[in-house]
């Protein structure tokens, strides 16, 4: 089908091509001390690139629960220095599973909404994918990805410097940073001192803390340090771009290729308020993500909270999902949807 007028040209990259692409523009964005610059800029200079049944998903026990239950995050590796809210630690088993059993190692993985990135870093780590593009919207997380991915070295030496009192942190809060591992680490300090690790506006410093150790409890410089060094280590086959993650979508095409793509969108469809309150960059029109999934015939992992309007664009682009109950703050169960082109989570 023929692109509008007004859409951008595509073209088709391999991987390998965008590979290489990108390592050599992070470096140039490096170079440029300048946090607020977006590769995704640069990069669209070259990148003009049955389960539900016939009864619908109106009905709840269309959606079966899968039978990889969520696990307890302590139960399995944990490589993200970030605490991020709506982290997907939880849901490891079924990355290890979908990857698994494609027929061959993914030579890409795409995660276009990263955040703290934990899908990624475990692909990468544990062999399931040979390279990752880590792709996040949020300035001051992107300014921790680089410097991580850059200047790892000297980041583990500001972390074992610093005293994780309060008064430091809020001399972090106040000031404007100079460089660019400044700002990797003033986010680094805020998201383990912050209230569940919010980085949005208005977001608080943590008062009693965990077990009530205060805004300190969840500073461990030796175990953030483990981390920042195995990123360290597996830099070469890991590519962060500050960006959009639906506009790279979209931008590029990627039939036949040999890229896959684990998608966690702020959970704002449904007029979910949670995405909101959590995330500085949360206005997403989830109607276009699953257009776009959709019109490159990706290969995909999506998860979601359930809601009418997701459970309508799973059915209308004929996707299958699967629901794992979670467990919120306050110990209720509450449903997540787990999403993918074809079965692969049936009980």
């Amino acid at each position: 089908m023929p692109c509008a007028p007004a859409e951008a040209a595509r073209s088709t990259l391999t991987d390998s091509d965008l590979w290489h692409y990108l390592a050599r523009v992070s470096r140039s964005v490096i170079a440029s001390p300048s946090p607020n610059r977006s590769v995704l800029e640069l990069a669209s200079q070259h990148a003009q690139p049955e389960l539900f049944g016939s009864q619908g998903l109106n009905h709840p026990d269309r959606i079966a629960t899968s039978p990889i239950k969520a696990v307890n995050v302590a139960c399995v590796p944990q490589y993200s220095p970030l605490r991020y809210p709506g982290g997907k630690t939880w849901l490891i088993p079924h990355i290890r599973h979908w990857l698994q059993g494609l027929p061959s190692t993914p030579r890409l993985l795409v995660e276009p909404f990263a955040g703290g990135a934990s899908v990624s870093l475990t692909a990468v780590m544990e062999g399931l994918v040979e390279r990752c593009l880590m792709v996040e919207l949020d300035r001051h997380v992107a300014a921790f990805w680089h410097a991580a991915l850059q200047h790892g070295p000297e980041l583990c030496d500001k972390v074992t410097r610093f005293d994780a009192c309060r008064a430091n942190v809020q001399r972090l809060v106040d000031q404007v940073p100079n460089s660019l591992i400044e700002a990797g680490f003033r986010t680094l300090v805020l998201n383990r001192t912050k209230r569940g690790g919010i980085l949005a506006p208005g977001a608080s410093l943590a008062r009693s803390g965990e077990n009530g150790k205060g805004i300190s409890s969840r500073w461990y410089p030796d175990t953030l340090n483990r981390r920042l060094t195995a990123i360290h280590n597996h830099c070469s086959r890991l590519a962060f771009m500050e960006g959009d993650g639906l506009a790279l979508l979209e931008s590029i095409s990627w039939q036949k290729s040999d890229s896959v793509f684990f998608i966690d969108p702020p959970y704002t469809a449904g007029g979910k308020r949670a995405g909101k309150r959590l995330y500085a960059h949360n206005d997403l029109n989830h109607a276009r993500l699953f257009e776009a999934l959709d019109e490159r015939d990706a290969c995909f992992l999506m998860t979601y909270d359930r809601s009418p309007e997701i459970e309508q664009l799973i059915e209308r682009h004929q996707f299958h999902a699967v629901q794992v109950l979670m467990k919120n703050t306050h110990h209720a169960r509450i449903p997540e949807l787990v999403i993918t082109p074809q079965p692969l989570f049936e009980p």
